[in-house]
């Protein structure tokens, strides 16, 4: 099985400055809240394998919002991989990284974003063909200071920094030169998802327009 149109890493970063971490806990909110997201300038979703309902609602947003691009997060295994492609979505990005998730995902023709915290998870990473991660948790695992650490040694990486990235700090973390986008949940907020504020979402996505790299 393979996406009827091949997406890169590098295309899903560099299509808007943050890439929203979503977490669905009903059906019935993926459609309104990924129009929403759209609306706002915010294409790239990413629905986490957190809930039992994640893939219905990837599915509904594949079928229903061709404007949006449906990824899947928190993908730890190849039946997440293999599960995400089957609902529609078109990347993924993982919390570690594995060469069986690795893999998985080309096998199923899913752009991935490998989790890295160390530097010998970028290693393996960049051994299996990846140079587009995640930083994750990015705050907790030494912020900027890291990726600052890291643009020595690992100079043709680029990365997403995720976790703990609020819209206090992101603009910090964009700033360096080898921070493509970050990811974050503040753009989905629980409380306006079950509200139906779908105003406020479209809100706090078009906001972060304002902090694309130059």
């Amino acid at each position: 099985m393979s996406t009827s149109t091949s997406l890169t890493a590098l295309q899903v970063m560099q299509d808007a400055p943050v890439i929203p971490v979503i977490v669905l806990q009903d059906v019935a909110h993926a459609v309104p809240m990924a129009r929403a997201l759209v609306a706002g300038g915010v294409r790239m979703l990413e629905i986490t394998l957190r809930t039992p309902q994640a893939l219905a609602c990837m599915e509904r947003i594949a079928a229903e919002v061709p404007e949006a691009v449906v990824g899947a997060g928190t993908v730890r295994s190849a039946a997440d991989a293999a599960a995400a492609a089957k609902a529609g979505a078109r990347f993924s990005v993982s919390p570690g990284y594995t060469s069986t998730v690795g893999r998985a995902c080309k096998d199923v023709g899913l752009a991935l974003l490998p989790g890295v915290a160390t530097g010998s998870e970028i290693m393996m990473a960049q051994e299996d063909g990846y140079t587009e991660l995640k930083f994750f948790p990015a705050m907790q695992a030494g912020g900027p200071a890291m990726l600052k650490a890291w643009s020595g040694p690992f100079f043709d990486v680029r990365f997403c920094p995720t976790g703990g990235v609020t819209q206090a700090n992101a603009a910090e973390l964009l700033a360096l030169p080898n921070v493509v986008c970050v990811g974050g949940s503040w753009l989905v907020p629980q409380d306006a998802m079950e509200a139906g504020d779908w105003a406020r979402i479209t809100a706090l996505a078009a906001q972060t327009q304002a902090l694309r790299k130059a």
